[in-house]
């Protein structure tokens, strides 16, 4: 099976690598973010970039007002935090593995999960008043990295012969 190289005769990076590289970034700091998401359950509780005003009481309050859902919150924050992590991984390998290589599919896949995680995870943290630049900040970096990462590669593998 024939490969096709994904920088110009120059040895300089090409918009692809860029774009691939961008979305490698973004994905190891997703997954970097998963395993802080974790480690933040369990050292402070509540979610970075909150406070307990915008979840209505402390750690401790909620643990004394009802252990079992101090303990379904934090289940399902150490969920999402694996399904976090498993995202960065997809989306590296999807980089690593197809957009480096110029298949148009990874680009394209990577384009529609984040649009899709976007759309279904980021309206209720405004509905809910939890979209702080400190709760949401580094997700907003990472999507302009996936989506530019992504559109540039695309570009580039329509200019190809």
């Amino acid at each position: 099976m024939a490969t096709t190289s994904v920088s110009g005769t120059s040895g300089r990076s090409t918009p692809t690598d860029v774009g691939s590289w961008m979305v490698i970034a973004a994905g190891l700091a997703l997954i970097v973010y998963g395993l802080f998401f974790v480690w933040r359950n369990f050292n402070g509780f509540i979610e970075l970039g909150l406070t307990p005003a915008h979840v209505g009481a402390t750690p401790e309050q909620i643990r004394a007002f009802s252990p079992r859902l101090y303990n379904y919150i934090s289940h399902l924050q150490v969920a999402i935090a694996g399904f976090i992590v498993a995202l960065g991984v997809a989306i590296v390998s999807l980089a690593w593995n197809g957009m480096r290589h110029r298949r148009p599919w990874a680009a394209g896949t990577v384009l529609a999960v984040v649009l899709v995680a976007v759309a279904i995870a980021l309206p209720l943290h405004y509905v809910y008043g939890l979209a702080t630049m400190g709760h949401l900040g580094s997700l907003y970096v990472a999507v302009a990295l996936f989506i530019a990462g992504s559109i540039m590669t695309l570009r580039r593998q329509r200019q190809s012969p």
